[in-house]
C-alpha cells in the first residue's frame, strides 16, 4: 500500500486522470470493466534497480526477476503466461516478450518492451502480434487481446497516429525506473487536494 501512495497509483490509472476521478477512485475502488481501465501511465518500475544504460534484454530479464512486483504493477487479476512468446507467421519467427492473461477481463495481454523511445512501427508490430493472437490462440470464451507497449519515451502525437484506424486495443505507455520525487507526490496530493475541495496547506 506504502508503494501505491508513494507511487502516485491514484493518478496514473485512467479513472484518476480525468475529472472527479480520484473521489470516484477512492469511493469504489479501481473496478475493471474494460481495457482502459488496466493501463497506467507511466508503470513505475523502481523495483527492478536498473541502471542506464541498458537493453530491451536486460529490461525484460530484470522483470522476469522480480516477476511479482511486476505483477503488483500491473494490477489485480494478471497471471504471467510466458516470456519470449514464439509466433510462426508466413515464413518468419516473431518473439513477443512477455505475455499475461487478464482474469477479470478474460483475455491475453500482449507486452512488448521498449528501452527507448516508441516510434510507429512498433504499433504495427504489436498490431502484428494482437492479429496472430485472434486467430491462433484464442480460445472460445476469451475476449479478443489487447497490446502494451512499454517505453522508456513516447511522441503523444506520433501515436495517436499510428494507432488510429487501428481496430486492435493497443496501448501505448511510458515507465520510469525511480518513484515519483517529493515534489511530484506534492504535486499528486495539492491536486487531489483541490478536486475534493479541501484546503491546502
Amino acid at each position: 500500500l506504502r508503494r501505491q501512495i508513494n507511487s502516485g497509483l491514484f493518478y496514473r490509472l485512467p479513472a484518476g486522470r480525468k475529472k472527479g476521478g480520484f473521489l470516484q477512485l477512492a469511493a469504489e475502488g479501481h473496478k475493471v470493466r474494460k481495457a482502459e481501465d488496466i493501463i497506467k501511465d507511466p508503470y513505475v518500475l523502481e523495483f527492478l534497480k536498473l541502471a542506464e544504460p541498458y537493453s530491451e534484454k536486460q529490461l525484460e530479464d530484470k522483470i522476469i526477476s522480480n516477476l511479482q512486483m511486476f505483477l503488483l504493477e500491473l494490477g489485480k487479476g494478471f497471471a504471467f503466461v510466458a516470456r519470449q512468446f514464439r509466433m510462426n507467421i508466413g515464413k518468419k519467427q516473431f518473439y513477443a516478450d512477455l505475455i499475461f492473461y487478464n482474469k477479470a477481463l478474460r483475455c491475453y495481454v500482449v507486452i512488448d518492451l521498449k528501452a527507448g523511445k516508441l516510434c510507429h512501427a512498433d504499433i504495427g508490430q504489436m498490431n502484428l502480434y494482437l492479429n496472430y493472437f485472434k486467430s491462433k490462440v484464442d480460445s472460445e470464451g476469451d475476449n479478443e487481446p489487447i497490446g502494451i507497449i512499454l517505453s522508456g519515451d513516447k511522441d503523444v502525437v506520433e501515436i495517436q497516429y499510428a494507432i488510429g484506424g487501428i481496430s486492435n486495443r493497443i496501448f501505448a505507455s511510458k515507465y520510469r525506473l525511480s518513484l515519483p520525487s517529493p515534489e511530484e507526490l506534492k504535486n499528486v496530493i495539492e491536486q487531489a487536494k483541490k478536486e475534493i475541495g479541501c484546503e491546502i496547506r
